[in-house]
């Protein structure tokens, strides 16, 4: 067996049963030191221990391997570089030490950072009028974007039954809108129908369960239509497993769990037409270029920036990306995230990122590399994404969407291959959003920090009206 160091789990089930290193010493016939050496991960835990413990302790072995600390630590390190910590941030191992030590002491900062960053998200939206009803309360978008965070964006069993449907239903790229189409009615008796634009005026798909019809709006692309017989085939045959990721999720909500449903669903339709392995497979061998990959898979390019962003099997991970999508009013309609980046969940983005300047320049790639104000550094890649134009009224219906990394997978992207990332001028300085940045004498600053008063003086014009 792998070594299993459990230092956190072995001293909460301790503290659980009010015992001392040495009644648990006593109990599982070893030494007090050698209990103590488990509990700071300063020796692995053998499976004749293991076997004492569950058998002692009446728990699920399961239960004791199962390590979330990487998780933790990963979210822990993302939440304590928010520009509101200010001066010495603490480095890896007190972190680690936070976690191995005081494990409940953590989770209720997390949890206490998590009702700070609502309530700024929900004071923003309100600007300075009466606090809504239910303020502590986390919005749907949150809800989500939190739960998929906690699981790196990828979801195993998801994979799985793509695959096992894949492997149930072969077929080439060109022939699984006929496939997805025919297994609807063969296994379930689902018929599969185009309707007008004009009959559906506020759909794109509807799935009528009583009249058994998946009605499709000629408002979708063809790339968009096999996605949505693959997101209702989802709804169909994998409803318990939807069930069964969430039942731990705390999301108790009605409207909360069915938009996590949805976005699950609609990673399994990703996952259909974009198997994992070929996929990733693809990726590697293209440098991640992403026009090759769609045209490989016939996929759009938002739906393969999206699956680049799930790459995270253990043991089979592509570069760690994360996935945002934005209009023109710099509103994000769309964020999924496998890194430490902090993504604009407040509103409008930093307008410095060229995600927005994407807009200026349709179906053209722009790479940018930027910092944050906790120096952490990224390489991105922004694009518009088109929405189908059917009739005068739907033309320009264009989005923005923005893929991007650590600094240090850029290497890995033929869109960095050009530049000289050792070039300090190469590095736009960003920050989240106006009202949480904390950067000087910033040209594009549209507001006010929420936590932090810029230097005014009377005597001189600074680059924007909030500082000088």
């Amino acid at each position: 067996m792998a070594k299993t160091f459990v230092g956190a789990q072995l001293r909460q089930l301790r503290r659980e049963h009010n015992q001392t290193q040495a009644q648990m010493a006593q109990v599982l016939g070893i030494s007090p030191g050698y209990v103590n050496l488990l509990e700071n991960n300063q020796r692995s835990l053998s499976v004749r221990l293991l076997m004492a413990l569950a058998d002692h302790y009446k728990v699920d072995w399961r239960d004791i391997v199962h390590d979330e600390t990487s998780n933790l630590l990963a979210e822990l390190r993302s939440v304590i570089n928010d520009p509101m910590f200010t001066g010495g941030v603490p480095d890896l191992q007190e972190l680690r030490a936070a976690l191995d030590h005081a494990p409940r002491l953590v989770e209720q900062f997390l949890r206490l950072y998590g009702i700070h960053r609502t309530t700024l998200e929900r004071i923003m939206r309100q600007g300075a009028g009466r606090l809504p009803e239910g303020l502590m309360n986390s919005s749907g978008e949150a809800v989500t974007h939190d739960f998929f965070r906690d699981h790196s964006n990828y979801f195993h069993p998801l994979e799985l039954a793509a695959e096992r449907l894949r492997a149930e239903e072969p077929c080439d790229t060109d022939d699984i809108y006929g496939v997805l189409k025919a297994r609807l009615f063969r296994s379930h008796g689902i018929d599969v129908r185009r309707r007008a634009a004009e009959e559906m005026t506020r759909a794109l798909r509807v799935y009528d369960r009583d009249a058994r019809v998946v009605y499709l709006s000629e408002a979708l692309d063809h790339p968009n239509q096999v996605f949505q017989l693959a997101h209702v085939l989802c709804l169909v045959e994998c409803q318990n497993l939807l069930d069964q990721l969430t039942a731990d999720s705390g999301i108790t909500k009605r409207s909360s769990l069915a938009g996590c449903h949805v976005e699950l669903a609609n990673y399994f339709s990703s996952a259909v037409l974009m198997p994992y392995e070929r996929f990733l497979a693809t990726a590697e061998s293209t440098a991640y270029d992403i026009d090759r990959i769609s045209v490989r898979f016939a996929v759009s390019f938002e739906q393969a920036c999206h699956r680049l962003a799930t790459l995270q099997r253990p043991g089979a991970q592509g570069v760690p990306f994360f996935f945002l999508r934005v209009d023109k009013a710099g509103n994000v309609t769309k964020r999924f995230n496998s890194t430490s980046f902090h993504l604009a969940e407040y509103g409008g983005a930093c307008p410095v990122w060229n995600i927005h300047l994407a807009f200026r320049t349709p179906g053209v790639i722009l790479p940018q590399f930027v910092e944050l104000p906790d120096g952490s550094r990224y390489f991105s890649i922004s694009r518009t994404a088109d929405r189908p134009a059917i009739n005068l009224e739907t033309q320009d219906h264009r989005l923005s969407v923005a893929l991007g990394c650590e600094l240090q997978y850029a290497k890995r992207l033929r869109y960095a291959a050009a530049y000289n990332i050792d070039d300090e001028r190469m590095f736009s300085r960003i920050g989240i959003n106006c009202h949480l940045c904390p950067r000087q004498a910033c040209t594009q600053r549209a507001h006010q920090p929420v936590f932090m008063d810029l230097p005014l003086d009377t005597a001189r014009r600074g680059n924007t009206r909030y500082e000088s």
